[in-house]
This record gives structure tokens, C-alpha cells and sequence, in this order.
């Protein structure tokens, strides 16, 4: 668990990371350089969940040294399978990061929604459901290494 108070607004006990695969860890359906070994780094500390369609159908071979859950869910319905995956870990103590429109409704009900910009752009119903928007994904694990760049974000 990570925890991080940030004036202004709730305290952040963070026990789970849930990311979308393509648009947020992968471009193309190819990991980006440096997620797995953010991933690994921080595996000890919080628990990391990938949910995808697999559009790609390279999630598992991208993933297969990652410290990190696999869920692979169907074609139809993703932004409910989504939400529902992470309502089972508990949107009080997830982080969520995602960029497709499929996120938002995860994003939102998460206790940090993150929207990925990166080179596959993002959603506007994915921004507007998020609590921040970062360039891309190793931002996001910058934050646990120096958590004043998260508490100068969202401090009120």
C-alpha cells in the first residue's frame, strides 16, 4: 500500500492499480519501454490489474514477465465489464488509468481516475471522467516515487 495525503482532498490509501491495456500500457499492442519494469518495481507495494478486450491479441505474450493480473473481457459490453471488475476490488483503494471512452465510467468511480493522452490520444468521455490527465503512463508511476508532483496537482 501506498499512502499519499493531499490537502484539500482525500487521503490516498492506495492498494490497487487497474489499467487498460492498448492506449495506456501498450501502443499498437506492444508494451511500452519502461511499464514492465515500473510494474515489477512497485509489485511489492501495490497490486497491478490489466483489463483489456485484447484487441490486438497480444496481451498475454506482452504481459507474460509483467508482475501483474490479467483480464481479458468480451468484445460487447467493455465499459461495464470494466466498471464491474474494479467495483469486485474496491473503487475506494484503485487507482484507474485508462484513454477510451470503454474507461470512463472506471475511471470516475475509481478513488483516482487517470486519463492517458500518449500517442493514441484520449477520449474526451475518458478526460472528463478522470481526476487528472498525464502525457503518459510513466508519469503515472512517478508520482509513487516522488508523490509531491501528485499533491501539487490536486491539492485545493
Amino acid at each position: 500500500m501506498i499512502e499519499i495525503q493531499i490537502p484539500g482532498y482525500q487521503g490516498l490509501a492506495i492498494e490497487n492499480i487497474l489499467l487498460d491495456f492498448n492506449g495506456t500500457l501498450a501502443i499498437d499492442g506492444h508494451l511500452i519501454e519502461g511499464v514492465k519494469e515500473k510494474i515489477n518495481q512497485f509489485a511489492d507495494c501495490l497490486n497491478f490489474y490489466v483489463i483489456t478486450a485484447d484487441t490486438f491479441g497480444s496481451v498475454k505474450k506482452e504481459l507474460e514477465t509483467v508482475r501483474c493480473s490479467l483480464q481479458i473481457i468480451p468484445e460487447k459490453n467493455q465499459a461495464l465489464s470494466k466498471l464491474s471488475y474494479l467495483q469486485k476490488l474496491g473503487p475506494q483503494k484503485t487507482i484507474v488509468a485508462g484513454n477510451g471512452s470503454n474507461d470512463a465510467l472506471m475511471l470516475e468511480a475509481a478513488m483516482l481516475g487517470v486519463a492517458l493522452v500518449q500517442q493514441e490520444g484520449v477520449s474526451t468521455k475518458a478526460l472528463r471522467a478522470s481526476d487528472l490527465a498525464v502525457n503518459n503512463i510513466l508519469d503515472l508511476f512517478a508520482y509513487f516515487e516522488n508523490p509531491g508532483r501528485l499533491i501539487a496537482c490536486l491539492r485545493e
